[in-house]
């Protein structure tokens, strides 16, 4: 790698980081390229050579996002077999999440979705990729489990977990969705 090239992903990193940070504390609106530029200390001229625009940047970061989000939910059902109870164990660490850290009851996605309602729009349709792909990945492992109707119970598992999200939010730990783990298996169970 020649040195522009490492200094061209320190600056995509530092914008990556820096915009993050700043989208989760103000908003994706309510921030500018020019304070994402003066917070990282990246000229703009640098942050458009790696994205043409802010919503590039935005798709970007949901990206990273998800790349995230697949380690943790892959490293969570690991070593688990069983594929019913790898359904439970990703409520339980959802669970776990939640009532360790007030941040991790911010989804990404979902503020995405308020943000940028439309569906045409490019931050909204990678929001939606990784929505629809968790879906399919709780639908799979619903078929391992050989339990009756997975995409339908996907779905509902994946309502669930959104819910609980959004719930844990407003709420904190005193969420009535707090039983989410107890509520999964519950839905699992009838669907045997």
């Amino acid at each position: 790698m020649s040195k522009s090239e490492g200094k061209k992903s320190v600056a995509r990193e530092q914008l990556l980081v820096t915009a993050s940070s700043l989208f989760f504390h103000k908003g994706f609106h309510a921030v500018g390229v020019d304070t994402i530029a003066a917070e990282s200390g990246i000229t703009k001229m640098t942050m458009y050579k790696h994205f043409p625009s802010k919503d590039h940047l935005i798709v970007a970061i949901l990206e990273r996002s998800d790349e995230l989000y697949w380690e943790w939910f892959e490293n969570t059902i690991h070593q688990i077999p069983e594929p019913e109870n790898q359904l439970i164990a990703i409520f339980e660490a959802v669970a776990k999440q939640h009532s360790s850290s007030p941040m991790s009851t911010f989804c990404l996605y979902q503020a995405v979705a308020v943000e940028f309602p439309f569906p045409e729009h490019i931050v909204n349709k990678a929001a939606v990729d990784h929505k629809q792909s968790v879906i399919k990945r709780l639908e799979s492992i619903c078929k391992q489990a050989e339990l009756h109707s997975p995409e339908l119970l996907a779905r509902q598992l994946f309502l669930l977990l959104e819910g609980f999200c959004m719930s844990s939010r407003f709420l904190g730990a005193d969420s009535p969705a707090a039983g989410v783990v107890n509520a999964a298996i519950t839905m699992i169970q009838s669907y045997r």
